[in-house]
C-alpha cells in the first residue's frame, strides 16, 4: 500500500474544511469552540504548538469532545522532541482518538528552537527527513537500529501497540528543499502565509508529479464590520513578518518586499504599535481571508482555486472569543 492509497479517503471528500484554534484562546476556549464545531461538517480541527499549549495534551482532550472530525498538529516543533519521544506522543494520542490523529510535523524557527528550546538549529530538512523516517518505523512495531547523519537508535521498539501503523504525516513547508520533501516522503503538506499566486503555480508543479493533500492554513478574520476584520487581520499578519524572519524573506522573494521591509522596519522603531498600518490592500488579499461573512466566503473561493485541497481557517477572535467563534462557524460550516 503506497501512500496516496493510504490517504486516497482524504482526497474523495467535495469541499473540505478544517479550523485552526490558536495559541491566542485559553485551553478552556479551545475545548468550547471544538465542542461547537463537533456536529458541523468540519473536516478536521487543528492546533498550532508556540509556547504555550502542549500539542499532544491538548489534541487528546479535544478528541474528546469530537467522535468523527480528524485532529492534526500544525505544527509539533521538532527541535523539542526525539523522534521517539514524538512517535509515543502520536501512538498514544491516535489511540485516544480513535485513529483520527494527522501529525503534522514542522521546523519552527530560529528564535523559538534556539532562545526557548535551547536547540541550535541547524540541517532542517535532513533532520526532518530522518524524523519521518524514524516515526514511520516506530509505528510499524519492528525493532529499530537507525544509523542517520543526525540520529542513532539501538533497539527501541514502542511498548504501546499503535491504534495505526500508518498515521497520516504532513510537513509544513515554505522554501522549495522543504517543499520538495513533502511531496517526497510526506502524506500531506501544510502551506501558510503563500501568495495565492505563487502557491497555485508551486502546487500545480508539483501535484503533476505526484499527489498529495494539499492543506493550507489561513489567517482568518470575520465580523460585521468589514473593516474591523480588517484591522484584526492586518494585526496579525503584521506580527508574522515581524517575528517570522523566514516569512519575511519568503515573501519578499514573491512580491512584496517593500511591504515586508517597510513593515519590520516599523517594528523596529516602535513594536506593534502601528506596523500593520503599512500592511497593503493587494498584500492582505493575498494572503488573508478577512471581512463580512459574505466577503469571507468569496475569499475562501479564490484560495480553493489553488489547487488547495485543506484550506484551514485560523481563528482570530475579534471581541468576545466565543462569540466571534460562532459568526465564524456560522459563514463557514452552518450551510
Amino acid at each position: 500500500m503506497n501512500r496516496y492509497t493510504r490517504i486516497s479517503n482524504i482526497h474523495t471528500v467535495f469541499m473540505r474544511i478544517a479550523c485552526s484554534l490558536g495559541s491566542l484562546l485559553s485551553v478552556e476556549q479551545v475545548l468550547q469552540c471544538t465542542e461547537m464545531v463537533s456536529g458541523t461538517k468540519i473536516d478536521s480541527i487543528w492546533i498550532p504548538e508556540t509556547w504555550g499549549m502542549e500539542n499532544f495534551s491538548i489534541l487528546g482532550a479535544v478528541s474528546a469532545k469530537t467522535k468523527t472530525q480528524k485532529i492534526g498538529s500544525s505544527i509539533i516543533n521538532i527541535y523539542s522532541r526525539s523522534p521517539s519521544t514524538i512517535s509515543m506522543g502520536a501512538a498514544t494520542t491516535d489511540i485516544l482518538s480513535n485513529g483520527r490523529l494527522i501529525l503534522g510535523l514542522g521546523t519552527s524557527s530560529v528564535p523559538i528552537v534556539e532562545d526557548f528550546h535551547g536547540e541550535k538549529f541547524d540541517n532542517p530538512v535532513q533532520r526532518m527527513k530522518e524524523y519521518v523516517e524514524i516515526i514511520r518505523l516506530s509505528l510499524s512495531k519492528k525493532q529499530i537500529n537507525y544509523s542517520g547523519k543526525i540520529f542513532n537508535l539501538k533497539n527501541f521498539t514502542l511498548l504501546l501497540e499503535p491504534k495505526r501503523k500508518l498515521i497520516p504525516i504532513y510537513l509544513a513547508a515554505i522554501n522549495q528543499k522543504m517543499v520538495n520533501l513533502a511531496w517526497e516522503i510526506g502524506d500531506g503538506v501544510i502551506f501558510y502565509l503563500r501568495p495565492k499566486e505563487e502557491m497555485r503555480q508551486i502546487i500545480s508543479k508539483m501535484q503533476s508529479k505526484k499527489k498529495i493533500d494539499v492543506a493550507c492554513q489561513i489567517i482568518t478574520c470575520v465580523s460585521n464590520n468589514s473593516e474591523e476584520a480588517i484591522q484584526r487581520a492586518k494585526k496579525t499578519l503584521a506580527f508574522y513578518v515581524s517575528v517570522g524572519k523566514i516569512y519575511r524573506e519568503f515573501l519578499a522573494k514573491n512580491g512584496f518586499k517593500n511591504e515586508t521591509n517597510n513593515i519590520f522596519e516599523e517594528f523596529k522603531k516602535s513594536g506593534f504599535k502601528s506596523n500593520h498600518e503599512l500592511v497593503t490592500e493587494s498584500m492582505l488579499n493575498s494572503l488573508c481571508i478577512s471581512g463580512t461573512p459574505n466577503e469571507a466566503k468569496l475569499q475562501l473561493k479564490k484560495f480553493r482555486e489553488t489547487g488547495v485541497n485543506l484550506p484551514i481557517i485560523q481563528f482570530n477572535p475579534i471581541g468576545d472569543t466565543i462569540e466571534s467563534f460562532s459568526l465564524l462557524k456560522k459563514t463557514f460550516l452552518d450551510e
